[in-house]
């Protein structure tokens, strides 16, 4: 396969997304007014809620089975490795650019977690249907690639609905805190040697309610908190766990994950014979909404980013090199050290597969999680524009490097 063959397969996906934010972008423009900031809320909500974890278990139930987990051992290790991997780029970032603290998990997030669903969905299936595809029969490599791509998707969502749901939480923790102690600070008494004496005096709150305002934040530090017992550190940490696996995306993939790997279950709603393939079958539909439904709100989002963000360019400089330098040729090395230990199937595919995965752009799902906890949503839009209009030659490109180290 040529380069520029290549290069058009790998590119279509991207320049989809692209066409489809602008789209977005325009609907929620002042002429149009078809997605203004409330309704784009309560879309992200639905999205959260219905459509994710529908597209979680119809995937999964439909293309992962026992034997496949079992096979394909290696896969959640790796994406565990591209997410610690790029925690501690995303790490270095901070601490060299020094972003404002709220905006710290965002970076590091966008930074260590990729897009494993559906640009994977669309670009194997779009490789191996291509005249001189290095990956053998067309019919073969399609089915097999999408089972390698749903199972990523879904290991993604594990990660995605656990860790960067965590970083964005605490992000949002951090805006409030910012927001609360200039809130405070802006009620404090008039210093100046000109004021009046009502004006030295705060409105509305006596010298006792400002002392347990002083008070308060003392009480609930991290330090407070790190003072009590060790038992009940972890009885706090385990039922973070557990809120965050709880979240409906996390579920729906549990389930999927269930049902494809019992066959009795996945033999319920899976099949022509299926007894209640309607089941499956309308969960899909509602999961077919999800990659259109994230990516209008991307672009939506991205009207006001371009007015209002404060994010350096020099940061989104810095995850562009994280996910397109970095992140690639440590995915080299790391693949074929597994495939020297053995610890790999001899399918090209699976290799290629485990290769891209390290050279894709931020999670769309970032997006929709900055937008529930509303933090960063303006930045968070800037940084997707420009991680993605980096993607359509920076995946073409490591994909045409990946098949010539394969073959």
């Amino acid at each position: 396969m040529g380069f520029w063959t290549l290069f058009e397969v790998a590119s279509m996906p991207i320049l989809q997304v692209l066409i489809i934010s602008l789209l977005g972008a325009f609907m929620a423009t002042d002429y149009c007014k078809l997605l203004p900031v409330d309704i784009r809320r309560s879309l992200n909500r639905i999205v959260f809620v219905v459509f994710t974890p529908s597209l979680m278990f119809a995937s999964l139930a439909k293309t992962v089975t026992l034997q496949d987990i079992i096979s394909w051992w290696f896969m959640p290790v790796n994406i565990g490795l591209t997410f610690l991997v790029g925690i501690i780029l995303g790490w270095i970032v901070v601490k060299i650019l020094k972003p404002k603290p709220y905006l710290e998990g965002l970076i590091i997030a966008t930074c260590s977690s990729g897009n494993l669903g559906n640009l994977l969905l669309i670009v194997v299936p779009a490789i191996c249907n291509e005249d001189g595809s290095p990956f053998g029969d067309t019919n073969v490599c399609t089915r097999i690639g999408l089972s390698y791509a749903s199972f990523s998707m879904a290991l993604g969502g594990f990660y995605l609905w656990t860790i960067t749901f965590h970083m964005i939480r605490a992000s949002s923790l951090k805006l409030r805190d910012d927001e609360a102690a200039e809130d405070f600070s802006s009620k404090q008494p008039n210093k100046n040697l000109d004021a009046t004496p009502q004006s030295q005096l705060l409105k509305g709150e006596s010298e006792e309610q400002v002392a347990i305002l002083v008070k308060a934040p003392q009480d609930t530090s991290p330090k407070a908190k790190g003072n009590a017992p060790l038992w009940r550190q972890v009885v706090r940490f385990l039922h973070q766990i557990l809120e965050e696996l709880m979240a409906p995306p996390t579920l729906g993939a549990i389930f999927g994950f269930t049902f494809g790997a019992i066959d009795w279950l996945r033999n319920l709603v899976i099949g022509p014979g299926a007894p209640l393939r309607v089941v499956q079958d309308s969960i899909k539909l509602l999961g077919d909404a999800t990659i259109p439904c994230i990516t209008l709100i991307l672009g939506a989002n991205l009207t006001q980013g371009l007015r209002s963000s404060t994010i350096k360019p020099m940061v989104i400089m810095g995850v562009v090199c994280v996910r397109y330098i970095i992140l690639p040729v440590v995915g080299i090395f790391i693949v074929k050290a597994a495939g020297d230990l053995g610890f790999l199937p001899p399918d090209p595919l699976f290799r290629y597969v485990l290769m891209v995965q390290f050279t894709l752009p931020p999670a769309m799902n970032i997006g929709t999680m900055a937008q529930l906890f509303d933090v960063g949503q303006d930045e968070c839009s800037v940084l997707f524009l420009w991680t993605y209009l980096a993607a359509a030659l920076a995946l073409t490109s490591w994909s045409t490097v990946f098949m010539w180290i394969l073959t």
